[in-house]
């Protein structure tokens, strides 16, 4: 049996939900509160398995309960079900320690699957929610690759791409830098020639990736 803490400040919505869960016979709400205070106390009571809230409530909500849940001792598993997917009630949450994190037009299935999910210590994301977060990681590691790749230019090449990608030209950056346009020519070459780059059009995207203009 999953034992389930349901925490939302409309009843209706614990009612609703409650039935939803409840309709798996694995499943078994102990406990439900319309908002988050005194959370620790219900868990210390009733011992579940998996912590349900709601993130806007009165008082206390579910980012605080999710810090608070995950803190304790034998912590229980907690599962953030809410209408809005704003990035920072997301990556909040994540960070307090939510292994859950679901929209509440979830489709019922959806959400008996993520309390099942999550007792196994396995996470469970909305559909629109992972997909923002794998591009956020991936552009992640988009910035990182074209910081890797930049680390084998001087720091006078450096400069010079940095000028590139600010769109100035030989001369402007010879100007800038108190160089000839010759030497500047030569610095743009080796620059493409270790970044791998065929043009400056490419110089000034990898410069830009890494965060760098």
């Amino acid at each position: 049996m999953i034992k389930v803490l349901l925490l939302d400040d409309e009843a209706l919505v614990r009612s609703g939900i409650r039935m939803i869960l409840e309709s798996d016979p694995e499943i078994r709400v102990v406990a439900e509160a319309g908002d988050g205070e005194g959370v620790a106390e219900l868990v210390e009571r009733h011992r579940p398995d998996v912590v349900l809230t709601d993130i806007q409530m009165p008082r206390v909500d579910g980012l605080e309960v999710t810090r608070v849940v995950a803190a304790g001792p034998g912590a229980p598993q907690v599962v953030v079900l809410t209408t809005f997917d704003l990035d920072e009630y997301v990556h909040t949450a994540l960070r307090h320690g939510a292994t859950g994190f679901l929209l509440k037009d979830t489709p019922p299935r959806d959400l008996v699957r993520a309390v099942h999910l999550v007792k196994r210590g396995e996470a469970m994301l909305a559909p629109s929610i992972t997909r923002r977060l794998l591009a956020h990681f991936a552009a992640g590691e988009a910035v990182q690759g074209a910081k890797t790749r930049l680390e084998v230019l001087t720091p006078r090449e450096r400069e010079v791409a940095v000028a590139v990608a600010h769109g100035s030209s030989n001369a402007a950056i010879a100007a800038a830098l108190g160089l000839s346009e010759a030497t500047v020519k030569v610095h743009v070459g080796r620059i493409m020639s270790k970044v791998d780059a065929t043009n400056r059009t490419q110089v000034a995207i990898l410069v830009h990736d890494a965060g760098l203009a």
